[in-house]
């Protein structure tokens, strides 16, 4: 008699999936996520006790943690099938140990795509629950939940209750909040660039004719730096009348590779520079492509391999699959001789896969018609990558002419593309520039011939400070400092933003007055959580707990001891601080003082609550809408999203994602005391301190 078998996966679109390769004899049901967890409300840590958790079941999750026992009593093999990661692991030991199971066989299945192969062969080598992973999974929620459980509340103290501190989103958030400080004290500076339209002599062809763009790169023996107009303009005028001759002609060929298939960070990126689409967004969508389309027949596929990976791996079968593919449609020419293979980065779990499609033949073209519109592009846009991660090189022809007069010299670039290669399918931003740089054709110039020069261009340009960044930078950012994992990026953005800590600004980051406030206390007190290497260096011992290598007790003792210390200290220093404007109550004549709510920051009578007035800080901008004489106030939707609203609605419906520009002075900033006022956190006469 056959073995009555139970797979349970975390999502009832995962369960469909499989349960078509599965066949009738398994039952494939779904946890619909994490069951069991820390308690919201209570550390659920034992610290003097090595740190021993207390977990217990999410609320509204009981009833389905009691069906799932049910269903398990009366099978033989119990299989958890989570994902493959250090989330996954836990959640399926985690509900391990909460069904109790006595009678039945218990075996972890992992696989990285949803496909026939992949699931019979995951099923035909179960293993068991890998401790070390679960271990590391452990220690991470213990540091997270250590800093999130003490940090918050002290932040509730000092400004306003409702906020939170995190491991990762508070490092994320420094970056931001320094980033705008270089941004703000930047000085530029001004400088200079001479360009001029040049024409080769005696042309006869008509390519020949054509006219092309040179820079001045040299004066003498110097390299060319003009500060000042005045310097500028002798320059122009020097060159007046002169006669220019080609010195000198350089080309060679240069070898645009192709990028690795996407790992999940560089995936985010490349979604939101090219599609637009937040890392939050990213995700959800590539977890539909994972977890199974319908395809009309076919039924549901995994159009794509796990998303949270950090490596570049890719499967033999695949590997040879694409070369097949390419050959096929390309032509040989199209193929290197062999596989091109990448190198992950050290922390990368190699037993994990790029992210691929988990079938070439399934051309984007193919399965539009079942894809939403945006799921389609996103599964075109990891397609294509991973395609173009197995062509050949593209080949691209440099040419350099230098044009000189007396002691002035001059350089042309231009390039032309020899063989397109990987660029035919799937373009870098490197190549998309290279396109634009080959707009200035250059005639066929040798050594000798003679340049006309039709005008030259003297231009104005000052120093830039370094850009805000993007959601896509900002992932690089942690990506390279070594802060965070495939899984952190996106929920790190999304929780910042949400608690109004960053407000996206024209596709930039900014932060706001409340999230520099609270990275500035952070920083002040807590420096070792807000250290960017030490952060680092504890996602590196994490990696190692998983390995095998470290022990998670000691990784935490090595953070606690320290963070313990600087949180006392904090307890006792930090107080409430009020911060008065220089407005008084409509309704009672006190001062008003500044505070941040749900929905950012407003103005509060500071006799509150015998007082309850309050009212929405003004941007400084007038509503635009006609007859109405409202203010732009800043407001937040029920999403999190930031929009300027009219200080009349709902009389005035007027919405606005940003302030208009033609009416755009700088706003007054309440978090600042008036000139001549006194210690903002002392309050004038007669005002009663504040207690909320």
């Amino acid at each position: 008699m056959a073995k009555k078998s139970m797979v349970i996966v975390e999502s009832p679109a995962k369960a469909k999936t499989i349960s078509k390769f599965l066949g009738k004899s398994y039952s494939v049901v779904s946890s619909m996520g994490h069951i069991i967890d820390l308690p919201a409300k209570k550390l659920g840590i034992e610290v003097e006790n090595d740190y021993k958790v207390a977990l217990g079941v999410i609320p509204g999750k009981k009833k389905l943690l009691a069906d799932l026992k049910k269903m398990a009593k009366g099978m033989d093999v119990i299989y958890f099938a989570t994902d493959p990661d250090r989330e996954g692991e836990a959640i399926g030991w985690n509900l391990k140990e909460w069904l109790k199971l006595k009678d039945q066989e218990i075996f972890r299945v992992e696989f990285h795509e949803i496909t026939k192969g992949a699931i019979d062969a995951a099923f035909k080598s179960p293993r068991q629950f890998d401790e070390d992973k679960i271990k590391a999974q452990q220690t991470r929620r213990v540091l997270d939940r250590l800093v999130g459980y003490f940090l918050s509340p002290l932040l509730w103290r000092k400004v306003t209750r409702g906020l939170s501190a995190g491991r990762v989103q508070s490092v994320a958030l420094r970056l931001i909040v320094d980033r705008e400080r270089e941004i703000q004290a930047f000085v530029p500076k001004e400088y200079w660039s001479i360009e001029a339209d040049l024409k080769k002599k005696e042309a006869q062809s008509k390519e020949d004719k054509r006219a092309f763009k040179a820079s001045l790169d040299r004066i003498g023996s110097q390299k060319i730096e003009l500060l000042t107009e005045a310097d500028t303009s002798k320059v122009v005028a020097d060159l007046k009348g002169r006669d220019f001759t080609v010195s000198g002609v350089e080309k060679s060929i240069k070898n645009r590779n192709p990028l690795p298939p996407f790992i999940t960070s560089s995936l985010q990126q490349d979604s939101f520079n090219k599609l637009r689409y937040s890392p939050v967004k990213t995700m959800f969508i590539a977890q539909q492509l994972y977890e199974g389309i319908e395809l009309g027949e076919e039924g549901p596929v995994g159009l794509i391999t796990y998303m949270r990976t950090d490596s570049t791996q890719v499967a033999k079968s695949a590997i040879a699959e694409v070369r097949e593919y390419i050959k096929s449609e390309f032509g040989g020419g199209y193929l290197p001789d062999e596989p091109r293979v990448y190198k992950s980065k050290k922390s990368a779990q190699e037993a994990h896969e790029a992210i691929r499609p988990t079938s070439v033949a399934r051309a984007p073209k193919d399965v539009a018609s079942f894809l939403t519109p945006e799921q389609a592009k996103l599964y075109e846009l990891i397609w294509k990558r991973f395609v173009a991660s197995q062509m050949n090189s593209a080949q691209i022809e440099l040419t350099q002419v230098v044009i000189k007069s007396d002691k002035y010299l001059f350089k042309a670039t231009g390039s032309t593309i020899v063989f397109n290669g990987f660029t035919t399918l799937y373009k870098t931003e490197e190549e998309e520039t290279e396109e634009e740089e080959k707009k200035n054709i250059l005639p066929l110039l040798k050594e000798g011939d003679g340049i006309e020069v039709l005008q030259v261009l003297p231009s104005q340009h000052f120093t830039k400070p370094p850009g805000r960044f993007s959601e896509a930078s900002l992932i690089k950012a942690l990506e390279e400092d070594g802060v965070g994992r495939p899984s952190t990026f996106a929920p790190t953005i999304s929780t910042i933003v949400t608690r109004d800590y960053v407000r996206r600004e024209k596709g930039y980051l900014m932060p706001t007055d409340l999230g520099t406030k609270v990275s500035e206390l952070l920083v002040s007190y807590f420096p070792q959580v807000m250290d960017i290497t030490f952060t680092a260096h504890m996602e590196e011992e994490l990696d190692m707990v998983e390995d095998g290598k470290a022990n998670g007790i000691s990784i935490l003792n090595e953070f606690y001891a320290p963070f313990k210390e600087k949180l006392d200290f904090a307890s006792k220093d930090i107080v409430k601080e009020i911060i008065y404007s220089d407005e008084k109550c409509e309704l009672c004549g006190k001062p008003m003082v500044v505070k941040w709510g749900r929905k950012g920051k407003f103005l509060s009578c500071s006799d509150y609550p015998t007082c309850k007035s309050s009212k929405s800080i003004s941007s400084g901008v007038k509503c635009p809408a006609p007859d109405c004489g409202g203010d732009l106030i800043l407001r937040r939707s029920y999403r999190g999203r930031s929009f300027y609203g009219c200080s009349k609605y709902p009389k005035c419906h007027f919405t606005s994602r940003d302030l208009p520009d033609e009416a755009a002075p700088q706003a007054a900033n309440p978090s600042v005391p008036p000139s001549g006022a006194a210690n903002p956190s002392v309050p004038p006469s007669g005002a009663e301190p504040v207690t909320n």
